[in-house]
């Protein structure tokens, strides 16, 4: 295949990035800040390198409105990283031992629940997995804790196309959010979670940087098996450095801020993120060939999962979108399906080419 024009991509993570990032970064290549050298190639304790770090730790902090009570941690070991990282930093704050609570509405926060089981006790909250994950359990049906340290949740689900319409409110137990999949795609009151973490590759840069946002008081607790290299004292400490990091993710992450920023930042891009969502999830619930089986009322803005009813069309139908230079809406193994991630990177013209070209091939069909 050949194309006058980049694809579509609507890959879940790594996804597409912003053309003037890629550009930019295609730019200064050979001869970063004209320094003849790549920005991968000099020490990441450098004037030049520290320079960088602390702009993307300020512009995260403007695009996010974060206070100066949450330390920012620029870490390795994407969301999976954390889900270990997370009970072994606060489950020593709960009352009668390590404890925590789980709220489970896909695959990735059950994921977090299984991971958390080896820490100590961990009581689940509420569970979608009888619904096959199309769905977030009402409020009312929640069975919280009396004694657990914090209350997981996944903010969006990337397999299941499940996102929460709101942060939860769980009273005064720090609220944990795994937001690899919305950040930055809508606005969100820092001061409503603890901790707040999530991989860079689906909304903010290419993989290697997971960014983890703590409340200053919720460090230094730490279990005594805790890794060094997972403990946020330690990393908060030393700047995350206490290795080299991804210096190439962070860099990228910064050019993405940028971008942010001179769209107009957060606001912005969540009227976008709703314009581009609301376009394809009207067309589905339209279609007699098409179909989305998420609770309408917690759909995600950034994964839109769908099925053909026909489900002997589904080859076909990635064969002919592919050539159509669409690509990459294969669902999760997990889920089956397909699914088109439009994550803050993906113009509104790519919405509208999917939904152009699903409206042809049921025309065809």
């Amino acid at each position: 295949m050949s194309f006058d024009r980049r694809i579509f991509n609507f890959a879940a993570g790594p996804a597409t990035l912003p053309e003037a990032v890629l550009q930019q970064a295609a730019d200064e290549m050979l001869n970063w800040r004209g320094l003849g050298t790549s920005v991968m190639e000099i020490s990441h304790r450098s004037k030049d390198f520290m320079e960088v770090y602390e702009e993307v730790i300020q512009d995260l902090r403007t695009l996010m409105s974060i206070p100066d009570t949450y330390e920012i941690l620029l870490l390795q070991g994407g969301g999976l990283g954390q889900n270990a990282a997370i009970p072994m930093n606060l489950m020593p704050l709960a009352k009668n031992g390590p404890k925590a609570d789980y709220i489970v509405t896909g695959v990735w926060s059950e994921k977090s629940y299984k991971e958390a089981q080896k820490y100590g006790a961990v009581n689940l909250v509420a569970s979608s997995a009888a619904e096959k994950f199309n769905t977030i359990p009402a409020r009312s049906s929640w069975q919280l804790s009396n004694d657990a340290a914090y209350v997981l949740y996944c903010a969006n689900e990337t397999i299941g196309g499940v996102e929460f319409p709101d942060i939860p409110d769980v009273g005064d137990v720090p609220l944990v959010a795994d937001i690899s999949s919305n950040i930055l795609s809508k606005e969100m009151d820092i001061n409503q979670c603890g901790v707040w973490f999530g991989g860079a590759q689906k909304n903010l840069g290419p993989s290697g940087v997971t960014i983890v946002i703590v409340r200053k008081d919720l460090i230094g607790h730490s279990m005594g098996i805790t890794p060094t290299i997972w403990d946020w004292s330690i990393q908060a400490g030393t700047q995350s450095m206490i290795n080299t990091p991804p210096t190439f993710s962070i860099y990228m992450a910064g050019l993405g801020f940028k971008w942010l920023l001179k769209q107009g930042g957060v606001k912005v891009m969540e009227q976008r993120n709703q314009e581009k969502a609301d376009l394809l999830y009207n067309f589905l619930d339209q279609s007699s060939l098409y179909e989305n089986r998420v609770t309408k009322a917690c759909r995600s803005r950034m994964n839109v999962t769908f099925f053909l009813k026909d489900e002997n069309l589904n080859a076909e139908f990635l064969t002919q979108s592919s050539a159509a230079g669409l690509v990459a809406l294969r669902g999760h193994k997990a889920a089956g399906g397909m699914r088109a991630s439009i994550y803050n990177a993906m113009p509104l013209e790519g919405v509208k080419a999917l939904v152009e070209f699903m409206r042809d091939f049921e025309r065809r069909a």
